[in-house]
Parts: C-alpha cells; structure tokens; sequence
C-alpha cells in the first residue's frame, strides 16, 4: 500500500464508524481485499488510484451523508493527491453504483476492479449478512411473500422504496453474478451466488413461504 493510501485510510475510518455495519470500515477492508485479488495477475492497473477510490467510494453515500461531512473530493484535495489522480479517483467512484440499475458506465480497468470488488462484498455469506444488517438498521420487514421484486426502477425509486429485505436480494443481489466485468469478479461471483441461492432455498424451507 502507498503512503498516500495509508494517509486516507486513516482520514476515512471515522467518518465510515457512524454507518451501521452494512457499510463500515471492515466493509472497506473487505472490498480492498476482493480488489487485490482482482488485481492479482493483471498487468498495468494504477493500485493507488484503485485503492483511493476503495477507501472513499462510499463517503458521498447519501444513504449516510451528513451536512458538513467531507466529500470524496475534499478529502483528495486535504490529501494533496495531483489533479488528474483525482479525477481519475472520482470517476472511477461514481462508476460504482448500483442505483437500481441505473449505474453509470465503466471508462477504465480500475473502475472495473472496484466495482466488482464492491459488487462481490454484496454477495455471498457476507452479502447476506450486510443485507439483513443494513435492513435492520432501517426497521424493514426480513421477507414478504406478498411483495413482488420491481424489475425496473429510477434511481430515487430504488433508494426510497422500504422493501423487505429478500425482496432486495432479487432486485438486486441475484443480479450481480451477470453484471460482474472482470474475469476474476465473475469467478468469484460464481460461489457466493449460489451460497445466497441455497440460502432462500433454505429460508422457504423453514418459512413455508414463496420468497
């Protein structure tokens, strides 16, 4: 890891310890962590810029924005980081999003890297257990047989909407396994796809419900 890196990611960890545990710092940690082993064997990837972008791609959340907090953009600048470092950051952050499917499309092989390293931490055991987290964080529902997963939505849709939380697996976490752009990412994808798969299956079982 580089200084610069170091220096960020002791300026983040405080600002990511007010977030519930669907989005702390561990799940920084952990998307850093699936990024390198993205990375592992490819050759001419910019690690700084990938690791600056990992360490601040959710501070301009608005899931978790504060009025006064700084953006990634201050944050870069407080850093000293050269200007076309962080337009190069920036751009590969706002590349990471989900937004309900409205996501805004990937211009280099580092965005690539920290999409799918942030997309494989909302899959898998720890996918499940960052939904349930986040979820109860917001007093949602577990399931509702009743609801039925939108297949299409705005952005503002997907982030005001109060569905329970298996409904999200299918309006989004099943999606993610497809959406995945590096090879690595979609090896990756492959188990922990089908570990929440086993998972619902196992939660029908128990609930005798639909899901």
């Amino acid at each position: 890891m580089t200084a610069i890196s170091e220096q960020c990611a002791s300026k983040v960890r405080g600002i990511y310890s007010r977030n519930d545990a669907s989005h702390d710092m561990d799940h920084i940690l952990r998307v850093l962590q699936n990024a390198r082993a993205i990375m592992d064997g490819m050759q001419g990837i910019d690690r700084t810029a990938v690791e600056l972008a990992v360490y601040l791609h959710d501070i301009d959340d608005p899931k978790y924005k504060t009025a006064g907090s700084p953006s990634a953009a201050d944050l870069l600048e407080e850093l000293d980081v050269a200007n076309s470092l962080a337009s190069h950051v920036l751009a590969i952050i706002r590349s990471v999003s989900f937004s309900g499917g409205n996501e805004t499309a990937i211009e280099s092989r580092e965005a690539a890297v920290v999409r799918d390293a942030d997309r494989l931490d909302a899959i898998g055991a720890v996918g499940i257990a960052r939904a349930f987290a986040y979820g109860g964080a917001k007093g949602r529902k577990l399931y509702d047989a009743a609801e039925s997963a939108r297949v299409a939505m705005s952005e503002e849709e997907y982030r005001t909407k109060q569905t329970a939380t298996v409904t999200h697996f299918h309006e989004k976490l099943f999606l993610l396994k497809d959406l995945m752009v590096t090879e690595r990412g979609r090896q990756l994808a492959e188990e922990r796809h089908g570990f929440m798969a086993a998972f619902l299956r196992q939660l029908e079982q128990e609930t005798g419900e639909k899901l």
